[in-house]
């Protein structure tokens, strides 16, 4: 597998309970910040996609939580492309706690290339987008 691309994010107050354990929803977001941040390391921030005409849309999420993060840590979100398809592109995940790189969740998430001009149409990933995926999958030369 490729190196995972890592995020660090310091857990807000706004994303915890009354006891500073942060709420489960939570994760989604910061793997979706994790999966945009992995795509513009690779040259292609999602606005700029979009403003091409496509969107990548969450077809499947799965997500194990492990431990909880809490108020004061900072998490690494690490972010893979485990493969990509045609028209998809399936994503690993890790989120671990900055301090002891304890595993507090890990998950999968696939995308869904869809066309914005034609009525948010399935689309095949556009070939630049591929390419710097196959890079990616196959490291450095």
């Amino acid at each position: 597998m490729p190196e995972p691309h890592e995020l660090r994010i310091p857990v807000r107050y706004s994303e915890t309970d009354q006891m500073g354990v942060v709420h489960h929803g939570s994760y989604v977001i910061w793997l979706e910040e994790g999966r945009t941040a992995l795509m513009a390391s690779l040259g292609f921030p999602y606005d700029e996609v979009e403003k091409r005409g496509f969107a990548m849309a969450v077809r499947n999420l799965d997500l194990r939580y492990r431990e909880p993060a809490k108020y004061g840590d900072t998490v690494l979100v690490r972010t893979t492309v485990e493969r990509f398809r045609s028209a998809s592109i399936l994503y690993h995940y890790e989120v671990l706690r900055e301090l002891d790189q304890r595993r507090l969740a890990e998950g999968a998430a696939e995308v869904a290339c869809l066309n914005l001009r034609r009525g948010w149409a399935p689309a095949q990933l556009p070939t630049d987008i591929r390419t710097a995926l196959e890079n990616y999958l196959n490291g450095p030369t």
